[in-house]
């Protein structure tokens, strides 16, 4: 994919109000400013059909410059009002950072409802009452579990938008129980984040699954592509078909993930499913701060290790019953490894990079 150099990059300015950004991305998405950047960003022009470039970085930590269309980022904003409902003068709460597509988005939407959204994300005390608003597993888990101003404001909410990372069949139930209203997003930068709703796409959206049972995507939320890597693109869009790295199963009741097909790892010559490890230890014990660590093995070819935060009250023989309990004896860790906290993005997401490093320096 050929990028033109006919537009200006402009970061965006941490200083910013929130009003002064809005207006920003407004001129951006009309053509009638830069393009602008949400983080640094190794271009300073780029084709002029691109209005914001936003960095993503998958599991490998490689950061991949993500070009979005005004026309892209206006069909996921429309798309995801209507499937929600929210009709012009209707108020999205902002709660999540915007250095990701997650938060933009929340502005997006309120572009399109001709409305500026609550500003939540530095407040404390009473929230104040909005129609709709977004999250990730982190802050719900948090509303559940003590934040009671935070719970009061979702309960309140028409719906609840949660993605980011993998919501637990448990958190949701939990969630359900009180009266949250959540909607469950699927979706990635690259497709100017969530595009599917509970299972179903947007309008607008593709969806279909490869014979290996990956998802692919596309339609009018897809980004134009990498501004800082055409390579990689090229090799995940086939000009009609976005190809991810997720596995999903297709049914009456719309889109369920698997899991990341580079998140199975072959241990003594058994497949082990990160994501099925993971599910298990949320599922049963949701307090626990971990995060799943492979090492290379002579012997077993990968082994897993789990990380856990400093202070866990939960003992590791409890955690090898478990998993070997609901997995099998192949999901046992191997070993235990302990750091002060575990290294997570600004969504609440493990950061695999900084894992690495910590885990190395130990």
């Amino acid at each position: 994919m050929e990028f033109t150099s006919q537009r200006e990059v402009r970061l965006v300015d941490p200083s910013w109000s929130l009003a002064e950004l809005m207006s920003h991305l407004t001129q951006s998405l009309e053509n009638s400013a830069p393009a602008l950047a949400l983080t640094k960003c190794s271009a300073t022009s780029v084709s002029s059909d691109i209005a914001l470039i936003v960095a993503t970085s998958g599991s490998t930590g490689e950061a991949k410059e993500v070009g979005l269309t005004a026309q892209a980022l206006r069909a996921s904003a429309k798309a995801s009002n209507n499937f929600l409902g929210a009709t012009s003068g209707a108020r999205w709460s902002l709660l999540l950072p915007l250095t990701h597509i997650a938060g933009v988005n929340v502005l997006l939407r309120s572009i399109e409802l001709g409305t500026t959204p609550i500003d939540l994300r530095d407040h404390t005390g009473t929230y104040p009452q909005a129609d709709f608003t977004s999250i990730v597993p982190t802050q719900l888990f948090r509303a559940l579990n003590g934040d009671a101003e935070l719970l009061n404001h979702l309960q309140e909410a028409k719906a609840v938008v949660v993605g980011g990372a993998a919501l637990s069949s448990q958190l949701r139930a939990q969630a359900d129980a009180v009266g949250i209203k959540i909607i469950e997003s699927y979706g990635m930068t690259e497709t100017c984040g969530g595009c599917i709703y509970d299972g179903k796409p947007l309008e607008g959206v593709g969806l279909q699954l490869t014979s290996d049972g990956l998802i692919q995507l596309s339609g009018k939320t897809l980004a134009k592509g990498y501004v800082n890597d055409e390579t990689s693109w090229s090799s995940k869009f086939d000009g009609l078909w976005l190809t991810t790295s997720d596995q999903g199963l297709l049914s009456n009741n719309g889109l369920k993930i698997i899991g990341r097909v580079d998140d199975v790892i072959i241990t003594g010559g058994e497949n082990l499913s990160l994501l099925a490890v993971e599910n298990v230890i949320s599922k049963y014990l949701p307090h626990l701060d971990f995060a799943v660590y492979v090492k290379e093995s002579p012997e077993w070819g990968q082994q897993l290790f789990l990380v856990l935060a400093a202070g866990s009250n939960t003992s590791e023989n409890e955690i090898r019953e478990l998993l070997e309990k609901e997995l099998g004896e192949i999901a046992k860790p191997k070993g235990f490894i302990y750091l002060p906290s575990i290294p997570r993005s600004a969504l609440g997401k493990v950061d695999r990079a900084a894992l690495k490093r910590e885990v190395d320096d130990e």
